[in-house]
């Protein structure tokens, strides 16, 4: 697996599964009828922010991150990021090497921290993976996520010193 930039070549590739995950309605704030534009505009950020994909030997996108600054000004120091991973695909380690990716750049960008604003409860793999990259969860707002089978779940905040 190869991680790359992401261009304007990869946003056919993205757009299915990011469309499919975010119209599930279990791990996203987003809303579950967002616009393929919207889309667009929300994941493939412009520098000195950075969208990724993952690709296997025959350049097929198996997943994409998105990494930014968390806050402005003073509190610019904080990185954050987002991750999606093609259903198709799960299981591959492709979250892990994203993972591992965004915490390399962050690093190398001078961000002091990641924080992750909204990693929903129930989504029990993607906070033991964070867990085991050493993230920590630092809250919970509860009954933050309207899930569409669970009702109201907590929202954690997770945190990393990098």
């Amino acid at each position: 697996m190869q991680i790359n930039v992401a261009t304007a070549d990869d946003w056919p590739a993205i757009w299915p599964f990011l469309r499919e995950i975010v119209a599930a309605g279990e791990t996203y704030t987003y809303p579950r009828d967002l616009s393929e534009d919207l889309a667009r505009e929300m994941w493939m950020l412009a520098p000195p922010s950075r969208t990724v994909v993952a690709v296997d030997e025959a350049g097929t996108v198996l997943g994409t991150a998105k990494m930014n600054p968390n806050h402005m000004g003073p509190a610019a120091h904080i990185a954050s990021a987002s991750f999606m991973v093609d259903p198709r695909f799960s299981g591959r380690g492709v979250g892990r090497a994203l993972g591992t990716y965004v915490l390399d750049w962050a690093r190398a960008e001078g961000f002091r921290a990641m924080q992750f604003n909204a990693v929903v409860e129930t989504n029990t793999r993607a906070v033991a993976l964070w867990k085991s990259l050493g993230f920590t969860v630092i809250g919970t707002l509860p009954e933050g996520f309207q899930h569409p089978t669970k009702g109201f779940v907590g929202l954690h905040i997770m945190h990393r010193a990098l």
